[in-house]
């Protein structure tokens, strides 16, 4: 999956979500809040002027959110993103009423509007995690101009192809067909028992 597909996604198949920010005194407040749009620039969700979430955000520009979609563990969609946000204004108001019309049963007159206001979560990175799939799968992905970072592990040549690491590996997404050995990223848990096995300490920790 592209980025533009995951955030359609979190858009349409998920939409409410659990965001975080953090209080003065550097520690994480959470809120639900719904995402209401989505393209090739970001994620759009709004909120009231008098809000604490509201004064947060404009104060430290970033946020990180998770939503799942599934009935239990083992059937679920999780995505996670986390950037820098900006404030767009009620220019993009029209547009996310038209989409999500639900708003106007909790924001029934223009003057009650008057307060709401459209933030986009426009640079940042992110992680698609399948639980449903066997082995699972996740996809990182970025959002603007985010570099992308490897997270995870990594298997460097002080590898010997022991295989100690076999049996450790809870999603046997180890590939020993090459020298050295390699990590099947897309299917990894990010668990750690390759480096905690490792004889060679061959393994090492990214991001």
């Amino acid at each position: 999956m592209n980025t533009n597909e995951i955030l359609y996604f979190l858009e349409q198949q998920i939409h409410s979500v659990i965001m975080a920010t953090v209080d003065d005194s550097g520690l994480p407040v959470t809120c639900a809040i719904d995402i209401m749009d989505s393209d090739e620039k970001g994620l759009y969700f709004l909120t009231a002027k008098g809000k604490g979430f509201y004064n947060r955000l404009k104060k430290n520009g970033y946020a990180s959110l998770t939503g799942i979609k599934g009935n239990d563990t083992l059937s679920c969609v999780a995505i996670s993103v986390c950037g820098k946000v900006q404030e767009m204004g009620n220019a993009p108001l029209q547009r996310l009423f038209i989409k999500n019309p639900y708003v106007k049963e909790i924001y029934p007159t223009k003057e009650s509007r008057q307060a709401l206001t459209v933030f986009r979560l426009y640079e940042g990175s992110g992680e698609w995690f399948d639980l449903s799939k066997k082995p699972i799968e996740r996809v990182s992905f970025t959002i603007g101009n985010q570099e992308k970072e490897m997270q995870g592990y990594e298997i460097t040549d002080k590898c010997t192809g022991c295989k100690s690491c076999k049996v450790a590996c809870p999603q046997n997404c180890i590939d020993f067909t090459v020298t050295p050995a390699a990590i099947k990223q897309e299917n990894c848990l990010h668990c750690g028992n390759c480096l905690r096995v490792c004889p060679q300490k061959a393994v090492v920790r990214r991001g």
